[in-house]
């Protein structure tokens, strides 16, 4: 503490403790001086130099009056001044001047105050007057905040005992304000997480750091049924020099919110499984494949399993019998536990729903339903799977049965399950499975439909189209028919038919489209060839009936065609074409031409502008009919194209069958991307030819070449 002496001629003056007055100094800085009867300033401290400005080695033993008092309250001064020394204390509200010259106004309090020789002097206890007003003000304000804020506010002391609460933190641990004092946390609420928010108030202590948004959760006796969420601030209480005097702590409930930002949460995660579940499933128009994909979406992210199982009478309507009524097929499973009996859990396993059952009604109402423990192993009644209804009644918690149900007819079901370790289904959860099956059940019913669709079209196509060719004059014959896929077929199409006089005729043709109706038109076209071929009719009046044929079909409908009769008496072709690609002709001499006649138009356009082209075709050359898909492909352009098939036809001392499978080979080294179809037709040999140049001028191939190898 700083102590002065007077340094005038009046006698010595007691040693003064005029240091700054301890918790006040920042809160309230209090300026005291004395005087001794004189009038003369004796003491004065360190809050009064920092107010006003005086240092106290200039200050003490100076008159008061003149250093401090304005003019103009000289009188005021010594009227207060004759009060005191009559033994009365005095409040006033004064200017006092700063060692500058400006006036310092200043709530002052004056009582009498005995100096060294006995005489009545004077104590000044002065505070400036705005700062009371800021003072005043911020104890208004504080006070304000603890008795209106929403928000929960205490202060605690250094031991984490209450100093004060305001109601708004009564109300939200359920205790009154009054015995939270001296009290600590976990003596207060003992339902919330006390210990780990005393740690953090350590800390804070510790730290000298403010902590924000601590999650504080448990049940108060304000509501003892429900458990609640607050958000903790913790900041340290500090004075001047920085010492910890305790902790500030604000407190937000926000159960309410944090409930609705989790149910936002959810929300975007439904919504964003729904997009998922639109790009993932139905990629295909593959069943078995689609039922995984709807499995999948399921497991892990809403469930930890997922069983799609389809009516047996649904899978093979034409085997439907009695013996398949109330039976269900695993198509597609999805499980997370592998303590799951995989064995009892393998795709393509058969099911009697049991009569009665919750599945059997779900099945037949179409409706979905829940299932809990210990009802979930009555979905199983196979007398042979104990291990698999031990594992249902002892690690599931909960299933959902939906229906698959499509156009108005239920399909089968998919089985969604929880195990116990995790919360059953919500009604949220209830609602997002069912439009994920409902989803679901329209691309597995797509791909019922695609499948029998395809079968019925494979079945068409295979009957219309026969890969045996028959035994005809003065040609060797050989055909392939390659699909797109295993899961498409189109109208691609050869025969050869025998005609009068030893002639054969041979077709080639490529129905737009794809699919039972492009199978269906393809039929109907190979049936009027062979029909029309019989009577003997000529290439191009044979492409002018066909063409009249496809217009009866409908507008839409179109192909392209090639019609030849072969005659072995002439060795010649007769051959017209429907806007169908180029044939080739192969001669034994290693010379390949694709013919440049007339193109035709496709057949369905209306146009009819059909001609013919004569081609010869000398001992063992080979005619090469094809559709588009076997020259085009999106890797290579048509030039191209026929150069490969060229170049796959320059070696023909094989076999008929091992010359067209090469030819696919080279030109078709990956999958097909459209329906291919080949014919080859080859003529015999002549005793002992050779290949001369007069052979050559013999096979009298027309002088127009699109290309020549």
């Amino acid at each position: 503490m700083d102590t002065h002496e007077s340094t005038s001629g009046a006698p010595d003056q007691p040693l003064t403790a005029v240091g700054y007055a301890g918790v006040l100094r920042d809160l309230l800085p209090i300026a005291l001086w004395r005087t001794d009867a004189d009038g003369r300033i004796v003491e004065w401290s360190l809050a009064a130099r920092d107010l006003l400005g005086h240092p106290p080695e200039e200050i003490i033993g100076r008159h008061a009056k003149p250093a401090l008092v304005p003019e103009g309250n000289w009188d005021l001064a010594e009227r207060l001044a004759d009060r005191v020394h009559g033994g009365e204390a005095v409040a006033a509200t004064l200017p006092v001047r700063h060692r500058d010259g400006h006036l310092v106004p200043m709530e002052m309090w004056i009582c009498p105050a005995a100096d060294r020789r006995g005489g009545t002097g004077i104590l000044a206890i002065a505070v400036e007057t705005t700062a009371v007003l800021h003072m005043r003000d911020s104890l208004a304000a504080l006070e304000g905040l603890f008795t209106q804020s929403p928000i929960g506010l205490a202060l605690l002391g250094p031991d984490l005992r209450f100093l004060r609460v305001n109601e708004a933190l009564a109300r939200m641990n359920g205790v009154p304000a009054r015995d939270h004092l001296g009290k600590r946390l976990t003596e207060v609420a003992p339902g919330i997480n006390a210990g780990a928010l005393e740690t953090v108030m350590r800390q804070v202590l510790a730290s000298g750091e403010a902590v924000v948004d601590v999650r504080r959760t448990g049940h108060t006796p304000a509501d003892p049924g429900r458990e609640r969420t607050w958000s903790c601030s913790y900041a340290p209480l500090l004075d001047a020099t920085g010492r910890r005097l305790g902790v500030v702590a604000s407190l937000i409930d926000i159960t309410d919110r944090q409930r609705a930002e989790g149910e936002a949460e959810r929300a975007r995660h439904r919504f964003a499984l729904l997009a998922e579940a639109g790009t993932r499933i139905g990629t295909t128009l593959d069943l078995h494949r689609t039922a995984e994909e709807v499995a999948h979406v399921f497991v892990p992210r809403l469930a930890d399993s997922a069983d799609v199982h389809l009516r047996e009478e649904v899978l093979d309507p034409d085997e439907a019998a009695a013996s398949t009524h109330g039976v269900v097929r695993r198509v597609a499973m999805a499980f997370t536990d592998p303590s799951a009996p995989s064995e009892n859990l393998a795709v393509g396993l058969t099911y009697r729903l049991p009569h009665g059952s919750v599945y059997e009604r779900v099945i037949a109402e179409g409706r979905a339903m829940n299932l809990y423990r210990p009802d979930i192993p009555a979905l199983i009644s196979d007398p042979g799977a104990d291990r698999l209804r031990t594992y249902l009644g002892t690690r599931l918690g909960a299933a959902r049965l939906v229906p698959l149900v499509a156009r108005g007819k239920v399909l089968g079901a998919v089985i969604v399950t929880r195990t116990v370790d995790r919360e059953p289904f919500d009604q949220q959860d209830c609602v997002l499975i069912d439009e994920l099956v409902a989803r679901a059940a329209l691309n597995i019913d797509n791909a019922l439909m695609y499948t029998s669709q395809r079968e019925a079209a494979l079945t068409l196509q295979r009957s219309l189209t026969s890969s045996a060719l028959p035994e005809v004059t003065g040609l060797e014959l050989t055909g392939r028919y390659l699909p797109a896929s295993d899961h498409e077929v189109g109208g691609d199409w050869f025969d050869a038919i025998a005609l009068p006089r030893g002639r054969t005729g041979l077709v080639i043709g490529d129905v737009m489209g794809h699919g039972i109706h492009a199978a269906a038109v393809m039929g109907q076209l190979r049936t009027a060839v062979r029909t029309l071929a019989r009577h003997d009719i000529p290439p191009a009046l044979m492409l002018l009936s066909l063409d009249a044929a496809v217009a009866d079909l409908g507008e839409n409908e179109m192909a392209t065609c090639v019609y030849a009769i072969h005659d072995p008496a002439t060795g010649e072709c007769l051959i017209a074409r429907a806007g169908h690609p180029p044939p080739a002709v192969a001669d034994a001499h290693g010379t390949i031409t694709f013919l440049d006649g007339p193109p035709g138009t496709p057949l369905g356009t209306g146009v009819r502008d059909f001609r013919t082209e004569r081609v010869g075709l000398g001992p063992g050359s080979v005619l090469a009919l094809y559709t588009d898909g076997l020259i085009e492909a999106r890797d290579r352009d048509l030039d191209q194209g026929m150069d490969q098939l060229a170049r796959s036809l320059l070696d023909l001392d094989h076999p008929l069958d091992e010359i067209c499978d090469r030819i696919l080979g080279r030109m078709l080294p990956v999958a097909a991307q459209d329906d291919v179809a080949v014919l080859l037709a080859r003529t015999p040999r002549f005793p002992g030819a050779g290949r001369s140049h007069a052979d050559h001028r013999h096979l009298n191939i027309p002088a127009r070449k699109v290309q020549e190898w």
